[in-house]
């Protein structure tokens, strides 16, 4: 289940050349869940000359057949996933549904033979993201998971950065940022009910944060975390003006923190809000023993930044040396990138971007958090071999 706010989407060269005519054969794109996070995933597919939407499905009634028909889809409609997974032989399925359903739908579709871009966050729990990393490595099928951002220039410059040893040793990284108001309720309540969300902010936006880090950082393996969580906007009913019952569904958090020891001594110290009295919680900074990077803090982290990235260094006069890097606007249609690389791979059998083997690392600080802030202690994250 995508983040509330709309991704915002440039022109890039592609779109600007008509494309060639395809004459191989087409891979059969499946889609599971018509909510909005899915009209950006038909966007893509229908700008790819080489696949063929050729099915859809969603339990609400008739909600696939008016996504189908709203753009003009030639295709077949499903009132399950299961239904839709025993009638098609798809090559390719996009999971757009509820948190919740993320890992069921994802497994089902590699069990049927079917490669998956399942939207983030992966799941709610460590022990879905292990069940999905080993169907997919049984079935022998590609898992993806909509991390689009890391396709910006701005994430691959913060990536490059990191892993050319310039700032020396990294040992502490901070991270979160998140909205000083930013419940996601537009759509309805799906986003903050236990039944379909599971979590919330930490989800929902977190899981972005917390991949911006973790992917410059070559994903080191989380040790242990000690996590906090709270509700206290989600459940006020003055933060609904038009929807005060909102208050009485709200189940998941809005606010969440963590701190994460991870692999080769590096302490991790994350917190992430959909709502706040602050403008944000703070900007992303990795600490070094030679410099320090500073990437400024944004509402929903999707490749874009509102000012430019800043190292820093302390030299022998007590000096701070400023290096301003990077490009404070985005880097294209990053939601295109994700989904036409996927594509790519499928076709090429290469490797994805965001595999569920990597993700898992990302799911299992999220359920870290949820189990610490649960408990009230520090919690060890255990990683079986898949």
């Amino acid at each position: 289940m995508g983040s509330s706010l709309a991704v915002p989407r440039g022109k890039i060269s592609l779109f600007k050349k008509k494309q060639k005519p395809f004459t191989g054969e087409k891979l059969k794109v499946g889609i599971i869940g018509c909510g909005w996070i899915a009209t950006s995933h038909i966007d893509c597919y229908l700008k790819m000359n080489d696949v063929e939407v050729v099915a859809v499905a969603d339990l609400i009634d008739g909600k696939a057949q008016q996504f189908a028909d709203r753009y003009h889809l030639n295709c077949r409609v499903y009132k399950s996933h299961t239904e839709m997974l025993a009638n098609e032989k798809l090559d390719v399925v996009s999971v757009c549904t509820y948190n919740r359903t993320h890992a069921v739908c994802s497994i089902d579709a590699m069990k049927a033979g079917a490669n998956v871009i399942c939207e983030k966050p992966m799941c709610v729990t460590l022990e879905e993201g292990i069940e999905m990393v080993r169907t997919a490595k049984e079935t022998g099928k590609k898992l993806s998971i909509g991390f689009q951002p890391r396709m910006s220039d701005n994430f691959k410059k913060i990536k490059q950065i990191v892993q050319s040893g310039e700032l020396g040793k990294v040992y502490y990284v901070q991270t979160g940022g998140g909205r000083p108001f930013g419940i996601p309720t537009p759509y309805g309540t799906s986003f903050i009910e236990e039944d379909t969300a599971g979590i919330g902010a930490v989800g929902d936006i977190g899981c972005y944060s917390l991949d911006l880090v973790l992917f410059a950082l070559g994903y080191p393996k989380p040790l242990t975390v000690s996590g906090y969580m709270s509700d206290y906007f989600g459940k006020n009913p003055d933060t609904y003006p038009k929807h005060p019952e909102y208050a009485e569904k709200f189940g998941v958090d809005d606010f969440a923190a963590g701190f994460i020891r991870l692999e080769g001594g590096i302490c991790l110290d994350f917190r992430i809000a959909w709502a706040m009295n602050l403008p944000t919680s703070g900007d992303t900074i990795f600490m070094g023993t030679e410099k320090s990077l500073r990437v400024p803090s944004t509402e929903c982290w999707n490749g874009s930044l509102p000012k430019p990235l800043k190292e820093h260094k302390v030299t022998h006069s007590g000096l701070v040396v400023t290096k301003r890097l990077g490009h404070a606007s985005g880097s294209g249609d990053v939601f295109f990138a994700k989904i036409r690389s996927f594509v790519d791979a499928v076709r090429n059998d290469t490797p994805v971007c965001a595999s569920g083997e990597q993700i898992l690392y990302n799911q299992a600080i999220i359920d870290g958090i949820v189990r610490s802030a649960k408990l009230g202690k520090e919690v060890a994250v255990e990683i079986p071999e898949i």
